[in-house]
């Protein structure tokens, strides 16, 4: 059997074995509280493992391994980033977001600031973030099947994996998009430890000889900002340190201030992402929910340690002369240490990784817009089960064709922005809003509206005028390399982090103090106690 053909059965295993699971959830689907929260039935371990498999996504499995072996400390500092995001931030608003909340963002936030305006810019904040993270997930997903399967056409791969995240959301709501979740969650774990244990078993189960050998590997990069080409700066001259030295990717004035961007996007972007926050809906009590944080902190905190032996194992095993495109360090490295089919099931995981992210992205899309605009703007509050569960199965369709012509139209982009972008705008337009909401008693509507749509806007315009985006490339560089703007960068910070996200905090507190609000001043005493004391959480 070739390589081509044992990864596609892999693939086809998991997606046998995901949609009899939707097939099984579909029986179980009654309600509005069984599409959009699994009945709130889903217990603490579980709940753990869905939120890890929604939270370890393919930018986290497939990126970072890259990122790491392309340019060792610099790239493991986004391993920190992702891990320390979760640890500091979903500790502190799980539990007061799971209280306030019934089965979306806006909920908390419409708790205390009962205006229909409020819903409405939350419903479209958590649109953009979504689609965005879905669009490039889903690219992420054409490519890596169209590389590892030259014969799938890549508009194929993108149609097979929209078509399927559909089906997960529209037949399965959240009972089936949580049990894909768990699969995912084990298998990913299951594959990184034993990946792990073979790159170990080349250096005798040493840590410290694995450590000793990566001090070997150097890196160069261009001082002045300049391109290293063949040995050559086009500008500067040539810098070469270790894999274990900071400087290879964050270099000079900008490279320090990007890094300080990009971490303040990551930790505060994590509390921002809709489909993450969704999956705290889904437990019975706040108790529930602190068990899941717990068990998905260990095993969020046990993976990303992992990345270690991955991306470093890739720079030593395979070379990074090797590794054409970063996105596939961590398949190569398969394929190094335990042969084709390795290879076979390490491509699987991440294929399931990527279906198991985009199903959690659909369904927090279809519910923002089901249940925030339609039921709550719309029709005014006025609730129908049947008609609000068919209203969200019709938006996920809708979504899920979007980003499926979106990925398909943007399939030589640079898909790294994306994701960059979407915790850009989490973080700079949601969680202002959701911190302060549950934190500060001078907080209002006007100041909400404001603070969330600069975030919003500034976020999405410096991400366009920055590096990520604009910047002359030399002649002969190709499409799926180039910048979508062939023009000097406005911004100098491939992320806005470090601009977008106080100036978000920053509109919504001045605005706040600027304005009156009576009524969500006294509304604050009554979110406090329930979203520290859980009472009425559960009504």
């Amino acid at each position: 059997m070739t390589k081509e053909m044992q990864t596609l059965l892999m693939f086809g295993v998991i997606v046998v074995i995901t949609l009899v699971v939707t097939y099984w959830a579909s029986r179980r689907m009654r309600t509005t509280t069984d599409f959009y929260a699994a009945g709130r039935r889903i217990g603490g371990l579980q709940n753990g493992l869905a939120v890890a498999g929604d939270y370890m996504s393919a930018a986290s499995f497939l990126g970072i391994a890259g990122l790491i072996a392309f340019f060792g400390y610099d790239g493991f500092m986004y391993s920190v980033g992702f891990l320390v995001a979760y640890l500091t931030v979903l500790f502190l608003v799980a539990e007061p977001l799971r209280n306030t909340g019934k089965f979306t963002m806006a909920d908390v936030l419409s708790f205390r600031l009962r205006q229909r305006s409020v819903r409405t810019v939350a419903a479209l904040s958590t649109l953009a973030v979504t689609l965005i993270y879905m669009i490039a997930q889903m690219v992420g997903a054409g490519s890596l099947v169209n590389i590892l399967v030259p014969t799938l056409d890549y508009n194929l791969a993108i149609i097979i994996v929209g078509v399927l995240m559909i089906c997960y959301v529209v037949f399965g709501g959240m009972l089936a998009t949580t049990w894909v979740q768990i699969i995912k969650a084990v298998l990913l774990m299951g594959g990184t430890f034993l990946l792990s244990l073979l790159v170990l078993s080349h250096y005798n189960f040493s840590i410290s000889a694995f450590f000793d050998a990566i001090n070997h590997v150097t890196g160069q990069y261009c001082t002045a900002g300049g391109v290293l080409k063949n040995g050559q700066c086009t500008v500067g001259v040539p810098v070469t340190k270790t894999f274990l030295q900071p400087g290879l990717k964050y270099h000079g004035t900008f490279g320090q201030l990007d890094l300080i961007s990009l971490g303040l996007a990551l930790v505060l972007g994590t509390a921002g992402l809709p489909h993450i926050l969704m999956r705290f809906y889904t437990v019975p009590n706040a108790r529930t929910a602190r068990s899941s944080v717990v068990w998905a902190t260990v095993l969020i905190g046990i993976f990303y340690i992992l990345t270690t032996f991955l991306g470093f194992g890739a720079a030593l095993l395979v070379g990074k002369e090797h590794i054409k495109n970063q996105n596939l360090a961590a398949p190569l490295l398969a394929e190094s240490v335990g042969g084709p089919i390795f290879l076979a099931f390490i491509a699987a995981v991440a294929f399931a990784t990527i279906l198991a992210v985009v199903a959690g992205l659909t369904i927090a899309g279809s519910s923002a817009f089901a249940h925030d605009i339609w039921v709550n703007v719309i029709k005014g509050g006025k609730e129908n089960e049947r008609e609000q569960v068919l209203v969200a199965k019709v938006t996920a369709v809708v979504i899920g064709l979007v980003s499926i012509g979106l990925a398909l139209l943007l399939r030589n982009s640079n898909v790294a922005f994306l994701v960059g972008l979407a915790f850009a705008v989490a973080a700079s337009a949601n969680v202002p809003a959701i911190v302060l909401t549950l934190f500060w008693r001078r907080f209002n509507t006007a100041g909400m509206i404001a603070g969330m749509l600069a975030g919003l806007i500034s976020s999405i315009l410096l991400i366009v005028v920055s590096p990520a985006i604009m910047g002359i490339d030399p002649p002969g560089t190709p499409a799926s390399a180039a910048h979508l703007i062939q023009a000097p960068a406005l911004f100098p910070l491939e992320n806005p982090g470090l601009i977008s996200i106080p100036l978000g905090f920053l509109v919504a507190i001045v605005v706040s103090l600027l304005t009156r609000d009576e009524a969500a001043r006294e509304a604050f005493s009554e979110t406090n106690v329930r979203a520290n004391l859980g009472i009425n959480a559960e009504e």
